[in-house]
């Protein structure tokens, strides 16, 4: 059995604002931006991995959502609380330049971790944390 991630989500506030970074940005393709029941739909992902989308979802996005839960996810999304992810990288100083030239609020520039890898991290233009990591040779 050989199971693979396939998509993620990224809570944004504004899909234009999201298309810009990550399509712009950081060079995703845009994979589908679509209405769906009355929302927008838009899925992007990097050229080298066509199976793997990452899915800009507006914290509003879950039907099952109490009216209080939305607002709550909505303050949180404000507050650069929720989760991001991770993205990996052959140059994270040459990532990291291009990022921050964009206007990209910077949280940490390029530092060697004891973990084995260099890394540095952003925030995207809803607030989501991501951290841009190159693994180190040796």
């Amino acid at each position: 059995m050989d199971i693979k991630l396939s998509q993620c989500f990224i809570a944004v506030d504004d899909h234009d604002k999201a298309l810009a970074f990550y399509r712009d940005v950081l060079g995703f393709e845009v994979r589908n931006d679509v209405g769906f029941e009355g929302m927008r739909w838009v899925t992007v992902g990097a050229p080298s991995q066509p199976d793997v989308e990452i899915v800009l979802e507006p914290p509003a996005a879950n039907p099952n959502a109490s009216p209080a839960d939305k607002q709550a996810m909505a303050e949180l999304l404000a507050k650069g609380m929720l989760r991001g992810v991770i993205f990996s990288t052959d140059d994270c100083d040459a990532a990291f330049e291009r990022i921050r030239a964009s206007g990209a609020e910077v949280l940490q520039e390029p530092i060697d971790q004891p973990y084995g890898v260099r890394d540095c991290a952003f925030r995207d233009p809803a607030g989501n944390m991501l951290r841009f990591t190159q693994r180190r040779a040796g």
